[in-house]
């Protein structure tokens, strides 16, 4: 044997089926996921409209997939029935959404053990193409014995199918993932098998709602016939959403930009009670913060910070949970972000990280204003400045919060000539009550606890000599109390509990030098 043929000798070792296929049915995907990524191929197919159709039976339990697309020949069918059917490399049309020709397949497999795909071209004959893992999994079997038939106890109603001049349906039958049990009657697992479906129509919702809404939607999904509703994470119509300007971020190589825009949603007190339950998304305020990132306008990632952070990556906090930014990537761009199978998981490229990060700093921090001061910051012409009672200001290295003497109620009272009645210092103390800044507060001592500090802390023995002898003076005055009964009445007071303060009242009144 020469050198050239002893490097070319080689043996062909091809995989088990049907330990293959067994081993690929845990790549993870939910069910709501799982029949998303079917959606894709419907809509690569050019279809107008999806019906999703479940029926409970115990093990005969069935889920279909069908769409008006144009269908397949029965090449292209056994093509697309095959695993790896095309190379994650190869060049894609702008508008599909695959990448690594194995969803279908993965995606289906995972929730089912029987897969069986029917479809036809338009004025064609039907074509079928069935995996099975039970018939795999035979001893009979050996090889990949992709079949050509309907399961012989297959119980899918395929009507749709059959009315359509060309389409494809896809058949899930022998739900072992999705059903655990055979018994039809048992009341639980069917209650959870329908909130399944309930989840897998909130879910289609989110993934496809900009082919969905929209003046002219490009598709209609019914679940057991009830049209899907999309779900819009941005509340782009809402007067006081704030929208950041357009960004594009150019890559070598590649013609298309990714694009970027940030949204600042409104505080909950511009929304009504049905708005803001419906914009907290399907994962809850919190959860639904941070990057939408969409694929061909299919959203991949929805609410997350991509691993993006100052020092450490961020986690989702209360305080930016109005701020979410959409990020359009083209498919060409695939192998930078490291979309997996399921397209559920992306990571930032290095070339744009920074960029990526310092946008969303900015609307991080627009978020964190509107939070702290209950929605000021919302979309207008001219950006307007209002007085506010309560000022936040650093002293000693601390956060404090005070009345501001400048505000125009305040300074009435101060600079009154004549006394004040007490009708109009209960307004004031209303005013003062109603406006505490306890969002901003909050939001100081979650993220610097360090920066809490006791009632006059940093404040001089001076300062706060004055103050326990003017409340001294108007507590006697104004109560008729005497020296032991006005002290008792100032040491009772929590924010003169401590020691200095009790120093200095012990000065105060008969005992106090003049």
């Amino acid at each position: 044997m020469s050198a050239e043929e002893e490097n070319l000798a080689y043996d062909e070792v091809a995989p088990n089926a049907s330990a293959m296929i067994e081993s690929m049915r845990a790549y993870g995907y939910t069910l709501a996921t799982a029949i998303a990524d079917l959606i894709d191929n419907s809509i690569a197919a050019g279809c107008s409209k999806v019906w999703l159709d479940t029926w409970w039976s115990g093990a005969a339990s069935w889920i279909t997939i069908t769409d008006d697309g144009h269908g397949m020949s029965e090449a292209e069918l056994r093509d697309a029935m095959r695993l790896g059917s095309r190379s994650p490399v190869d060049e894609r049309t702008a508008a599909d959404l695959g990448r690594f020709g194995l969803g279908m397949k993965t995606a289906s497999l995972a929730q089912c053990r029987r897969l069986t795909v029917v479809s036809r071209r338009a004025a064609g004959s039907r074509h079928v193409r069935r995996w099975d893992l039970d018939h795999l999994s035979s001893k009979a079997v050996s090889g990949w014995q992709l079949l050509r038939t309907v399961h012989p106890d297959s119980t899918a109603n395929l009507d749709r199918f059959e009315e359509l001049e060309h389409g494809t349906a896809v058949i899930w039958e022998v739900l072992d993932r999705v059903v655990q049990s055979a018994d039809k009657d048992d009341a639980t697992l069917r209650a959870h098998f329908l909130r399944s479906v309930e989840e897998v129509e909130v879910h289609l919702g989110m993934v496809f709602h900009r082919y969905l809404g929209g003046p002219r939607p490009r598709l209609e999904i019914l679940v057991n016939g009830h049209a899907v509703q999309p779900w819009d994470p941005f509340v782009e119509n809402h007067p006081a959403t704030t929208p950041t300007p357009q960004e594009l971020i150019a890559l070598p190589d590649h013609k298309a930009p990714i694009v970027v825009r940030g949204f600042v949603l409104p505080h909950k007190d511009k929304l009504g009670d049905a708005e803001h339950a419906a914009a907290s998304g399907p994962a809850g305020w919190n959860a639904q913060q941070g990057f939408y990132l969409y694929r061909n306008e299919r959203l991949i990632v929805a609410g997350s910070w991509l691993g993006l952070g100052g020092g450490r990556p961020w986690t989702k906090e209360e305080h930016y949970k109005l701020a979410r930014i959409r990020l359009d990537v083209p498919n060409s761009m695939d192998h930078l972000w490291h979309l997996d199978v399921k397209k559920s998981h992306a990571t930032p490229p290095p070339l744009v990280r920074e960029r990526l990060l310092g946008l969303a700093q900015s609307i991080r921090q627009s978020a964190r204003e509107v939070y702290a001061h209950r929605g000021r910051y919302g979309a207008r012409a001219v950006k307007q400045e209002f007085q506010r009672p309560w000022k936040v200001l650093r002293q000693g290295g601390r956060t404090v919060y005070r009345i501001d003497r400048k505000h125009p109620l305040v300074a009435t009272i101060l600079g009154a000539s004549e006394p004040v009645s007490p009708d109009t210092v209960e307004a004031v103390l209303r005013i003062v009550e109603e406006t505490v800044p306890i969002q901003q507060i909050w939001l100081d001592s979650s993220e610097s606890p360090q920066d809490t500090s006791a009632p006059f802390a940093g404040t001089s023995s001076q300062e706060r000599r004055h103050v326990l002898a003017v409340a001294y003076a108007a507590i006697q005055r104004n109560r008729g109390l005497n020296h032991r009964q006005t002290v008792d009445v100032l040491l009772g007071c929590e924010e003169f509990a401590d020691d200095e303060a009790h120093a200095i009242i012990a000065t105060l009144g008969d005992k106090q030098a003049t």
